[in-house]
């Protein structure tokens, strides 16, 4: 029930059902998610401790808002655990994952290429299907380190890209560029160069946050 009642309270969070930054009280939650009173507060505290909201002593919960920082904060940490994976996904990864990623990478190119120069965007299949690459590419790189540590903190950070993520618009010329930076690392780590799959790693995450940022 406790581990129900975190994937609640995340969901309603990154569907906006909780809008980030909300103050509210446990009751609310209680009514919203229909989830008893014990396993919400056991849910609350692991969430409290991973940074996602913050528990007030007789007032209520106050959840993150994303800010400029917190996207600085959290792009610049997964830099530092990532490049190190795509080194390790370069010269370890298996040779048939690393084509298969490949090849639904550029399928999703070419069906956006073609979705854009029809209608001058892209379908919200191309959307979802860029979300679940995106989601499968940095959990390869980041298995290959086989270091439970890592996985839990890469979970966490996970939550913070959603949350700032949450009111950034994908459109096409966006999605391309995000997609050739991902083909970029894999074609490295394909070649088995550990060197050119890090510097594309990191390329791809400056790159990330310069548009986060509106920077580009």
């Amino acid at each position: 029930m406790s581990d129900l009642a975190y994937r609640s309270i995340l969901q309603a969070l990154f569907e906006r059902r909780v809008p980030a930054g909300a103050f509210v009280s446990q009751n609310d939650l209680v009514e919203l998610l229909d989830i008893p009173i014990q396993p919400l507060r056991d849910a609350l505290r692991v969430l409290q401790s991973e940074g996602v909201l913050t528990i007030h002593a007789r007032t209520g919960i106050q959840f993150l808002n994303p800010d400029l920082e917190l996207a600085r904060s959290t792009y610049q940490f997964r830099s530092i655990i990532e490049r190190a994976a795509a080194q390790r996904f370069a010269e370890t990864g298996d040779a048939a994952t690393i084509a298969g990623l490949l090849d639904a990478h550029r399928a999703l190119t070419d069906t956006i290429e073609r979705e854009a120069s029809a209608v001058g965007g892209m379908s919200k299949e191309s959307r979802n299907r860029l979300e679940k690459l995106d989601e499968e590419l940095h959990a390869k790189l980041i298995q290959s380190l086989r270091n439970p540590l890592v996985e839990t903190t890469a979970r966490r950070l996970k939550n913070y890209v959603t949350l700032i993520r949450l009111d950034r618009l994908t459109t096409a010329p966006l999605a391309l560029r995000t997609l050739k930076e991902h083909i970029d690392i894999l074609e490295a780590c394909k070649d088995r160069d550990a060197q050119r799959a890090e510097a594309a790693l990191s390329a791809h995450f400056q790159a990330a946050l310069h548009r986060i940022l509106g920077m580009c």
